[in-house]
Formats: structure tokens, sequence, C-alpha cells
């Protein structure tokens, strides 16, 4: 099913989760193991990333195939422009049209390891937006992209990100997952601003539950997401312990997740590392609790105790 008819449904929120191709026999007997676990929380889709460098490609469509065909869920493949030609993208296209995919999430892409900075590959493309017009023009794929509500990283400013972002919409992009982020506000800050300047397609938050201490400095270098002060006090007073750390992280983004589809957020999009037990807890949680109907929620309209005699 295309991902974009089910963002347009409306009538509850979308759930998705995202994993990585494993590099190791373990690794992906891990990763079937998590989707098993998930399974039963029949999410609306899961998206399977891209190595650094576009170093997984078979692989990806490779487990996108398999979820869908043998386990029997909605996936969507990630797909950069990193170390291909214009030839090779559409060869890698014409792969995905041929297995029956209908959905793409766009992405310029993260240089090859060993590499700092991005450069385009000669014959290829050097921008996301350019890889979005060669799809839209040519396949008929429901393409998805990412955002940024901190900015991206080698943006100049805020504005110039948006202006770029825009760009990316308009050139046939239906839905937008969030880079991961730990403040709400940031998130609602950045949506008011997107649809300032006529971005109307979902906007869909990405969450990442912390789950280890050593976590929280991988997080933050590599996409620089900020963690608010009392976050990292909470979490300094764990750090002694996994399980302290994994139960804070849990009730943190569970938090952070009622309070965004309160708010009227489209969905969530979960980034699980390839590891179930946090996402499973969250979103039975939110299932239970339902923040987004508050007619049907498990809390109820707002009540006053009596105040003590």
């Amino acid at each position: 099913m295309r991902i974009d008819e089910i963002y347009a449904s409306g009538d509850r929120p979308v759930f998705s989760f995202e994993f990585f191709p494993p590099r190791t026999p373990e690794g992906e007997a891990n990763l079937y193991l998590a989707l098993a676990g998930l399974r039963s929380l029949a999410p609306d889709f899961v998206s399977v990333t891209y190595g650094a460098g576009g170093s997984t490609r078979g692989k990806t469509l490779e487990i996108v195939s398999r979820i869908r065909d043998e386990i029997g869920l909605e996936a969507m493949a990630h797909f950069t422009c990193v170390g291909a030609t214009v030839d090779e993208l559409r060869s890698t296209l014409d792969e995905m049209t041929r297995l029956g995919f209908e959905n793409v999430l766009a992405l310029r892409g993260d240089p090859p390891q060993g590499q700092e900075e991005w450069t385009k590959t000669e014959g290829g493309l050097e921008y996301s937006r350019e890889l979005v017009e060669l799809i839209s023009a040519d396949y008929q794929l429901s393409i998805g992209a990412a955002c940024f509500p901190e900015t991206h990283i080698h943006a100049a400013s805020p504005e110039d990100d948006l202006r770029y972002l825009k760009e990316k919409v308009d050139a046939g992009v239906s839905f937008l997952i969030t880079q991961l982020f730990f403040d709400n506000a940031l998130y609602y800050d950045f949506v008011a601003r997107a649809r300032a300047i006529g971005i109307e397609v979902p906007i869909v938050p990405g969450i990442l539950p912390i789950t280890t201490y050593n976590q929280l400095s991988r997080v933050t270098s590599m996409c620089g997401a900020t963690i608010p002060d009392h976050v990292l006090t909470d979490l300094h007073q764990r750090r002694a312990s996994d399980e302290a750390v994994a139960e804070f992280g849990v009730a943190y983004a569970t938090m952070q997740c009622a309070d965004l589809l309160a708010n009227g957020a489209p969905g969530i999009h979960f980034y699980t590392l390839n590891r179930s037990p946090a996402t499973r807890a969250i979103l039975s949680a939110l299932r239970l609790w339902r923040p987004w109907d508050r007619e049907h929620t498990a809390l109820g309209e707002p009540r006053r105790l009596p105040a003590p005699a």
C-alpha cells in the first residue's frame, strides 16, 4: 500500500518503525527477532536504511522484500544518491519496480565510511531534490523525505534549510519524517515555520528511545540533536545502571509521543536500532492510552479533586 495514502486516510495516527541492514549473520537474526516481536503491534509500515555511501543497497532491497512478502508488513526502502551515477540510480529504481515496491524514502545520504566531506559522484546527483525529481518524473512511487527540526548540520541557516525542503516537497515528496529530537517544542516550532512557507504534507516526528547511557554521545554527535538539561541530569544520575537508563528512556519517549499525538502529530516513526523491547513498550502504552482521542482516551477528561476539608 502507498504510504502517502495511509497518511491521507487521517482517521488515526500512523505508527512506523525503522531498521538498518545488519552486517553479520548474528545481526540479521537479531533483526528478524525484533521484527517478530513488533509484528503483533501491527505497524502501518517499516523502513529499512541504506548504509553510508549506499553500501547496503542490495541488502536493503532484499530485507524490504522479505519484510513485505514473508512477514506481511508494508516496507519502504531508503534510497540515496551517494556513490551512484544516474544510470545506476535508475537501475535500482527499475529493480524496486520489478519487486513491486510502492514507497521510497529519498535522501542525499552520508559520505562513504572514512570520507568526511560529501562529494558528488561523477555522472550522479548532488542534491536530494534532484533524486526526488528523477523518481517522480518516471516512477509511480510514493516518495518520502527527511527533515530537520534543529536544522540540517550542513545547512547555512534554518531559513535556507526550509527553503530547500520546500523545493523537495514541490518536486514530488508527499510526506516527511523528522530527524530524531528530544524536545517537542522544537518540533512544534519547525512545523509552524514549515506551514508558514507553504509546506502542507504530513510532517511525522521521528523518536528514538534512549536505552543506554553511551548512546547519548553517539546520537548527539551523529545528527546534532540536543537533549534538554533536565533529561541529561536524570540520565547522568542513572548512568551506572543500564536497566535504569532504559526504564527512564522508555518513560520519557512515551511522554514525548503522548504529547505529540495529543497535539495533532500525524503519527510516530520509531528509530528502533534493530531492537524491539523499548518500541514495543512505548507503542503498547500509547495504544492503551490513546492520547490522540480525548473522547475515548483511557485518561478521560481532566478532573479536579476535592480540596481537603
